[in-house]
């Protein structure tokens, strides 16, 4: 049993020192099933227990899942409805650090006991929770992520996974040391578009892809030239609702209040969200680079950015991404992402015959084969794929078809709790994707070509792009959970 730093949070101003670690084993670390220490005691993970059954006779206690939301509101209230939808897993904590914001899934599980600050929610709820849902903004994923698998919780994250490229390696490497389940809250990495994927990369529909063409269509305030400010918004008062702003705003630097943070907003600043690549890259991209297996690139180039500057997210983005061969079939990708702007791709005459050229949605991908025969066309999440080709390619057909899975994403993840069956976008698929993300997000941020080393995972003569994979030190009280892994 390998060995693990206990957190045992009393307060939101605890801290946690180097001389806090422990070779001491703990009933911390546990799996799915019953795990005997190396001390010879046995302990049985909560949804093993007789106590379960007490608030829902409906499911016996091996076939639910006791839950902790971390973030209920917003979106976060959407992924602990959908990880609970048919029954086989029931919150038993939610924390918000805004209960007002939580209020629909607070009234929802009236039994589940309510916190603002996850560090005492873990010290208080420990050993009744399976697993956790994480849907904060995106600079509080990684704290809460790390510290729910140091205790041997099972971890379902929003994407995209985490703000730093440094704090994804360390969600990867705990995913090993933990072993425990993990899925990224990229819905349409578990659909029947996904199924139909691998069905198209088995018969070799996408062989030989050596462009990739990526958009979407502006849709948030940094996008719309008459909503961006300059510099950060200006200081508010603090809702009633919202006494902890230290805890909203966890390992990164702690700004004045303002409404263009909290609820939402927050995603059009570097210094908490990750812009339009960093959010719907999760969305867009995802199948390609782990089905044709891209990896980290190694050039990010910034073409065009609209408004530039190092506070707020551009108002249009064109960033470039070079990838390597991988091997047969897989030749080096140049990948073209657009965001706003000019962002639909032209379709080539050569590709459309008499055809008129298809209306390809506000987000989506082009894949080009260097056979130049057709273009791949796929829109966002869990969309399916089709051809555009003035040729039929009635070979094809039996390659582009497929059912969807038996569990969609959420309910795969509950069912991976439970011993049954894998996720599709543990972090370990779901790590690298952001990491690519990250990349783009550094190359947003200073506007300048960079060349990566992927061995080194290094930028190359760049050290202020180097020093923006880890980001600034994360405040005091925070700095513990980058040792846990």
């Amino acid at each position: 049993m390998s060995s693990l730093i206990p957190l045992n949070f009393k307060n939101k101003n605890t801290t946690m020192s180097d001389n806090s670690s422990s070779s001491k084993p703990t009933r911390r670390k546990f799996l799915t099933g019953a795990t005997s220490s190396a001390f010879g005691f046995t302990f049985i993970p909560a949804y093993l227990t007789s106590a379960r059954a007490q608030n829902n006779p409906h499911k016996p206690p091996s076939q639910r899942i006791n839950l902790c939301c971390i973030g209920a509101g917003g979106r976060g209230a959407s992924v602990v409805s959908g990880i609970c939808r048919k029954g086989n897993a029931k919150p038993v904590a939610i924390c918000d650090v805004d209960h007002q914001r939580a209020a629909k899934t607070i009234k929802g599980n009236p039994d589940a006991k309510l916190f603002h600050d996850f560090r005492e929610m873990f010290d208080t709820m420990e050993g009744d929770i399976d697993a956790v849902s994480v849907g904060t903004p995106d600079h509080t994923h990684f704290t809460a992520a790390i510290q729910a698998m140091s205790l041997g919780k099972h971890v379902y994250v929003e994407k995209p996974l985490t703000h730093t490229f440094e704090e994804a390696a360390i969600l990867m490497r705990g995913e090993k040391k933990f072993k425990v389940v993990t899925q990224m809250g990229n819905q349409g990495h578990t659909s029947g578009g996904a199924e139909q994927f691998k069905r198209m990369l088995a018969g070799g529909v996408v062989n030989d892809i050596v462009k990739v063409d990526a958009w979407k269509s502006p849709s948030l305030w940094f996008m719309d030239k008459n909503k961006r400010i300059k510099g950060y918004p200006k200081a508010q008062p603090i809702p009633e609702s919202l006494k902890t702003w230290d805890l909203w705003c966890g390992p990164q630097e702690m700004k004045d209040f303002s409404s263009m943070f909290h609820p939402f907003d927050w995603r059009g600043f570097h210094l908490y969200g990750g812009g339009m690549f960093g959010d719907w890259g999760c969305h867009i991209i995802d199948f390609i680079h782990h089905y044709l297996d891209l990896g980290l690139p190694t050039k990010i180039s910034p073409k065009a950015l609209g408004d530039y500057n190092k506070i707020s997210f551009p108002l249009s983005s064109h960033i470039e991404l070079d990838f390597p061969s991988r091997g047969e079939n897989k030749p080096a990708v140049h990948l073209v992402w657009k965001a706003g702007g000019d962002y639909a791709p032209p379709v080539d005459k050569k590709y459309l015959g008499d055809k008129k050229a298809p209306n390809l949605g506000g987000a989506g991908t082009l894949l080009h084969r260097k056979q130049g025969d057709y273009l791949v066309h796929r829109n966002s999440h869990g969309g399916s794929s089709k051809l555009i080709s003035a040729n039929p390619h009635e070979d094809l057909k039996e390659a582009l078809n497929s059912k969807g899975p038996q569990n969609d994403h959420m309910e795969s993840f509950t069912q991976a709790c439970m011993g049954n069956g894998k996720t599709e976008s543990p972090f370990s698929v779901a790590g690298a994707l952001t990491q690519v993300l990250n990349l783009g997000m550094i190359a947003e941020y200073l506007n300048v070509d960079l060349e990566f080393d992927r061995k080194t995972q290094k930028f190359v003569g760049n050290e202020a792009a180097n020093a923006l994979l880890a980001g600034p030190a994360p405040r005091k009280e925070w700095a513990g959970h980058y040792k846990l892994a």
